[in-house]
Parts: structure tokens; sequence; C-alpha cells
């Protein structure tokens, strides 16, 4: 078993370690966290080039969380599950850290469990990504695969019990573990960097769910600050969320998303309907389709996720036309596609594993080019 390095530590075992052993572990790590949040700076705010929309008043912005140390918006929520489980007493020196996720959350908590030198364990589907495979196994963690999405929360559960470590569960505590009211949170960031464009107060903003702790941090800010601002969740085919937005139904189940990070088989604890204002439903192809047409307009490739957002904003967009309302609409960019080469970005893989008619495909990446 991997061990602490910190000096302090003179066992794995919290149990053992005196009082004063343990809060020194506990400050030790804490400060690695915050030194590390300090050596990155806060993460940019793109204005997307839609001469089409901008004549009419209508801008479209993403915030680019690819560029965190490991890549992805879920790099936030690793350090606040960190944090949190640390200052509630969960995390010890020599604690394994378990995790089910599909695969971006696993990255982020790999490296903070490799900045405390705490072992780590991702529980997630076989899909998930080569590429995301090989980012945790960079960091020092282990994978753990199970053949279905439903299957991760009891294999976590019980490898956590098994070793005697800690479960994560970001399904659970995303949506409590971010101080939504400030703190440098994303909402917060998003609103600071939008003052001193033409509309600073969005008139939407847009995101996916997975665990539902990003909706929920942004819900509840814009309502502590009093903005009009509307919430959006782009919800992929396949996720239950939808449904269960317009039913309350939490035994609902679903096969769940094929879009990596998006969308889950069962409501989540942490997805909190009542603060999200508007469900778009975005099928598969009109994912990838967005993905691709947004690759070309930034120059860089995104995530499939970030093309799921991409749809519902140009949704909106198109209503504010029609209804000729001006306005922001504010999006996040989830994660690069760099990661997805063998994925999302192979016109193979799409064909044989989403049933993606491809000359339709990019027909679609073509109209959603147009309305720009």
């Amino acid at each position: 078993m991997q061990h602490s390095p910190f000096e302090t530590a003179s066992t794995s075992n919290p149990a053992l370690h005196t009082h004063t052993e343990t809060t020194s572990w506990l400050h030790e790590a804490l400060r690695r966290i915050e030194a590390d949040y300090q050596r990155s700076a806060d993460t940019h705010l793109i204005p997307l080039p839609a001469p089409a929309l901008s004549k009419l008043g209508i801008d479209l912005y993403l915030k680019d969380e690819s560029t965190h140390p490991t890549g992805s918006l879920k790099h936030r929520l690793a350090r606040s599950l960190f944090l949190y489980a640390l200052c509630n007493g969960w995390i010890g020196a020599g604690s394994t850290i378990v995790e089910s996720s599909s695969g971006s959350t696993a990255v982020s908590e790999a490296y903070f469990a490799r900045l405390l030198g705490l072992p780590f364990v991702a529980v997630m589907p076989r899909s998930t990504s080569a590429e995301k495979v090989q980012l945790i196994e960079f960091y020092g963690g282990r994978c753990h695969f199970v053949e279905r999405a439903c299957e991760v929360y009891e294999a976590a559960r019980q490898i956590a019990e098994d070793t005697g470590g800690h479960y994560m569960d970001q399904f659970t505590y995303a949506e409590r573990a971010t101080d939504w009211r400030g703190n440098n949170n994303i909402a917060q960031s998003m609103f600071v960097q939008m003052q001193h464009e033409r509309a600073p107060i969005p008139s939407w903003i847009v995101v996916g769910a997975g665990t539902g702790g990003t909706s929920a941090t942004i819900g509840r800010f814009v309502r502590y600050q009093q903005y009009t601002s509307q919430l959006c969740v782009a919800d992929p085919q396949g996720s239950v969320f939808s449904a269960y937005h317009r039913s309350g139904d939490a035994s609902l189940t679903t096969s769940g998303s094929r879009i990596e990070g998006i969308g889950r088989p069962r409501p989540e604890p942490s997805f909190i309907r009542q603060l999200i204002d508007r469900i778009e439903d975005v099928a598969d192809i009109e994912s990838v389709a967005a993905m691709q047409a947004l690759s070309t307009v930034l120059g860089r490739k995104v995530g499939p996720s970030t093309g799921t957002n991409f749809v519902a904003m140009l949704r909106l967009a198109q209503e504010m036309q029609t209804a000729g309302q001006r306005g922001s609409i504010l999006s996040l960019l989830c994660d690069s596609g760099e990661r997805y080469p063998h994925t999302y970005f192979n016109p193979q893989w799409l064909q044989d594993q989403l049933g993606i008619d491809l000359s339709a495909c990019a027909q679609l990446q073509q109209h959603y080019l147009s309305l720009l």
C-alpha cells in the first residue's frame, strides 16, 4: 500500500495517531491543496465568434474548464470533495480514496490523491475512454471496471469497505461540498468575468449534469445574488434527468447516457431539480455534430459534453432571435477533445457504438455552423 510522504504521518492507520499527529497531517494536507490552488490561474472566458447572432445583439460565451491542471471542469469538484472529506475527518494518512466515475472526476481525484500521497481507486464503466484510464494511471491511480454504469455505486462502496478507505461519492456530495455563496466557485467566477461584456448578466446559463453539483452551485448562486439569469440543463439521450425534472419521481431509471461525463441512469442526490428553469433533451447525433462544429469554430477539439451544451445554446439563441430579444448565453467548455481521439472523433466508433449516420451528422454540423 502507498503511504503518505508527510513527515508527521508515522503510520497508515489514522486511528493510531495521536491528536497532534493527526492534526499536523490534516494541516499539511490542507496546505498542499491550497498551495496547488494558488499556483493555478482562473480559467478563461471565451467569446464565441458568431457574427450573425452578434448583429442581433445575442452573444455566446464558453468558460474554458479544460485549462485546469487535470484538464476538465471536474478539477473544481475534486478539490472541493477532498477539502470536504478532510475537514469532516473522513480522510487520514494512508486512507485509500475510492470514487465511482466515468472518467474526468476520477482523473482529477487521482491528481489530488497523489498530491497527498494517498492510494486511489476509480470505479468506472468498461467503456470509459482509454485516454482517461491512462491519465488516472499516470497520476498513480488504479482502475476497477464494471460492465454497466449502474454498477459503479455498489462496487465503489465495497472496495472502500474492503480497503478500510473512503468512498468520495461525488453523486451525493457534489452539491454540498462547494460553497455556493461564493469562495471562488465557478458561478462567482463566471459573473466576475462577464462584468464588462455587452450583456454582463446572462439571459441563460447552460450546463450539463453528471452529479448535478455544477447546476446546483450555479442555481443557488444566481438566486443568492438576485440575478435574472435562467439556468438550462442540456441532457443527453438516455439520461434520466429530463424525465425526473418533469415528474419529480426519484424512482425513475433509464439506460444512461452515452455522452461521457453527463447524464445518469438514476436521479442523483446532488441533482436539485427545483433550481433548474429548463431542460433541453439532446440526441447523440446532435451532441456529436455540435462538438465537431464547435471544434471547427474554435480551431481546437472539444469534448462531447461541450457539444451537448452547444446544442442547447443554439436553440436558446434561436428562440431569443425569434422573440427579438437581446442578451448573452453562457456555458462551459467541459474538457478537451484530445481525450477522445479513438471514440467521439473516430467515425468508425461513432457508427459502431452510437449508431451515428455520418452523412446526417455532417449535414447537422454544417447547419450549426450556419446559425453563427
